[in-house]
């Protein structure tokens, strides 16, 4: 019988989530092969704690060792995943927030908080099963990608950069955002998909410019 966990779960979905992936992970991402009945992956956990804590996540959150989340190369974010230590069958539930673990062969990166309720800081590494929890995580179907190529305070700025890559990228368009007092002026490109997302992030990263992959649901 599986051990009952206390786990706190953040049912935080906000509409829109900014994806900073890091070069390395972002175009050695792989695609999950999802196996009924929602069994996604069986390989090696790895954890990540003190180095990490307080700096911002690949979703643009702010990480907190305690919490209960992780990091995959390509579940959505806000998916939320029961992993299983397979060694001592102890369980526990996890959101993911960020991208990684970007070590060959491991297949999720645990908080300190979720590693330590698994009973694996001390070796550092423990053969897990991941399964995704559809209840709580979003659909992978209805996720809309785009690529952030500037963020401008002036609309005129951001409206230019859009009418100079209107022809090499048709789905361009500019959205605006209003924080407190100021307002800013974002230059986006639509992308079917997340493949076709990063293909335009390799793209326009080699011309120069800052990307980042949007997630939207």
């Amino acid at each position: 019988m599986r051990r009952t966990m206390d786990i706190r779960i953040r049912k935080r979905l906000p509409a829109l989530i900014a994806s900073a992936f890091f070069l390395a992970g972002m175009f050695s991402c792989t695609r999950v092969r999802v196996e009924p009945p929602g069994l996604v992956e069986t390989g090696i956990a790895s954890w990540y704690g003190p180095g990490f804590h307080g700096q911002t996540t690949s979703n643009r959150e702010i990480y907190d060792m305690y919490d209960l989340t992780a990091a995959h190369r390509a579940l959505p974010f806000q998916t939320h995943v029961m992993v299983t230590n397979l060694d001592n069958n102890r369980s526990v539930m996890v959101r993911i927030n960020d991208r990684g673990p970007f070590v060959k062969d491991r297949i999720i990166d645990l908080s300190y908080a979720a590693a330590r309720m698994l009973d694996m800081i001390e070796p550092g590494t423990a053969r897990v099963r991941i399964e995704v929890v559809p209840d709580l995580s979003p659909d992978p179907d209805s996720i809309r990608f785009s690529v952030q190529i500037g963020s401008f305070s002036v609309r005129k700025n951001a409206e230019e950069t859009r009418k100079r890559l209107k022809r090499r990228y048709p789905d361009i368009y500019v959205t605006s955002y209003r924080t407190g007092s100021r307002e800013y002026h974002r230059v986006r490109i639509k992308a079917r998909d997340r493949d076709q997302a990063l293909a335009l992030a390799r793209r326009l990263r080699d011309d120069g410019y800052p990307v980042l992959i949007l997630e939207e649901w």
